[in-house]
């Protein structure tokens, strides 16, 4: 009787494994689609393969040539997957595993298990943390709107509060996550609109703070990069999904303004109060330990986020006081911060040999056009068409500019390995 021994005559499959998984961790991950295939596309010719590959934001084809058969035989490898979201810690952690595996310090085998074992439940007091951070972001962002008070503070973070809750609670229950930017604008403009009843409140300037973690600013400028680099599929698809994004915010506060006009509500306005001058500052360093938190960064790089942040802030206050700025066309501030933003974050990639993601997402994250792009489809709802035209056009400037500035920061200093 002859003995059968398949796995001496199957072909090596491991390299194919850990290429395709590394895709997907990039993907679940946020990275954006070029970024995504370029990376991908050098790390499997470092493990001798040929692969191509497509992605967008809902899935992944990868293509393998069959060393078997020959041409024109192929593996292909069809991955449905929903939208990644920016997780900086586990971004560098598959990054540093695929640099081990390339130099030799792993084998594929070793590398693909720990790429696998990454999977690791959250901590307990993960979501709790998560919770107040997206309070704290939303205090942060009333802090360095203009024209806040110290009600429009406390009631931003309570809100904010109050929509991290909502945001854990829908995690993993499909309906609720449906509805949950439409739900979170709906809370946030009711619960704003009863407190301006009581006291003083700019009430467009809490709910935008209070929702600010939800507004799909980096989306847009993520799917405008995709665009530029002639991802047309993966941008476009993107796009439509921020506009989704905000049309569900916006209906939710629309909805809600309905209800306090139908229940006689007066709100009082904010007549003048405003934070100390040094509130900014403060309230800059909060909400950049918070959107670390949120960015899931590791602990060793929260200060490098948070620094980013500052980076990013800095570039645009800076800019703004150059010549000419206040009368240019394009936002002079928001393509000079990201132009610098990029090319420190390239250079700290190539220098670190790490992601320059972990300098790049945070960088830009105060410069994003979100809250605009959901003023622009409030004032369409409210019938003011022109002034949400004028503010959709204030929106498609800022998102030229950030990507413009982005743009020529890759070519003053190139990205390392496309992360």
């Amino acid at each position: 009787m002859t003995s059968i021994h398949p796995a001496a005559d199957a072909p090596d499959l491991a390299p194919i494994d850990f290429v395709v998984e590394l895709a997907r961790r990039l993907h679940i991950y946020g990275t954006s689609s070029q970024r995504l295939e370029g990376s991908v596309t050098r790390v499997a010719r470092r493990l001798g393969l040929e692969t191509e590959i497509w992605s967008n934001p809902t899935g992944m084809i990868l293509s393998f040539p069959d060393q078997e058969r020959g041409p024109p035989h192929s593996i292909t490898r069809v991955i449905r997957l929903a939208p990644g979201e920016t997780n900086l810690g586990r971004l560098a952690a598959t990054d540093a595993i695929a640099e081990d595996v390339m130099a030799g310090r792993r084998d594929i085998a070793s590398g693909l298990a720990a790429i696998r074992a990454l999977d690791r439940p959250p901590r307990r007091y993960a979501r709790m943390l998560a919770i107040f951070s997206f309070g704290l972001s939303s205090a942060s962002v009333t802090g360095l709107l203009p024209h806040n008070g110290w009600a429009d503070l406390a009631t931003a973070a309570i809100l904010g509060s109050m929509i991290g809750m909502l945001t854990v609670f829908s995690e993993h229950r499909p309906r609720w996550a449906d509805a949950h930017e439409a739900m979170a604008a709906f809370i946030a403009t009711l619960f704003a609109s009863a407190v301006a009843t009581v006291l003083p409140l700019s009430i467009q300037s809490v709910v935008i703070a209070s929702l600010i973690v939800l507004m799909p600013g980096l989306a847009l400028t993520t799917a405008v990069a995709e665009l530029a680099s002639q991802q047309l599929t993966s941008g476009t698809t993107r796009f439509a999904g921020a506009l989704t994004t905000l049309l569900k915010l916006t209906f939710g506060a629309v909805a809600a303004s309905h209800v306090v006009g139908l229940l006689g509500w007066q709100p009082i306005a904010n007549a003048g109060s405003s934070l100390p001058v040094w509130m900014p500052w403060l309230t800059l360093l909060a909400g950049s330990f918070a959107f670390a938190v949120l960015f899931k960064a590791a602990r060793r790089d929260v200060l490098l986020v948070m620094a980013s942040v500052w980076l990013g802030y800095a570039a645009t206050r800076f800019a703004a006081t150059l010549p000419g700025a206040e009368n240019n066309a394009l936002p002079t501030g928001v393509f000079f911060a990201g132009m610098v933003v990029t090319a420190v974050s390239n250079a700290y990639g190539r220098y670190f040999n790490r992601p320059g993601s972990l300098v790049r997402v945070p960088g830009i994250i105060l410069l994003v056009p979100g809250s605009l792009g959901f003023r622009s489809f409030n004032f369409v709802f409210q019938r003011d068409v022109m002034l949400g035209m004028d503010t959709a056009f204030a929106v498609i400037a800022a998102l030229i500019a950030l990507v413009a500035g982005i743009l020529v920061g890759n070519l003053l200093v190139s990205p390392r390995r496309n992360l």
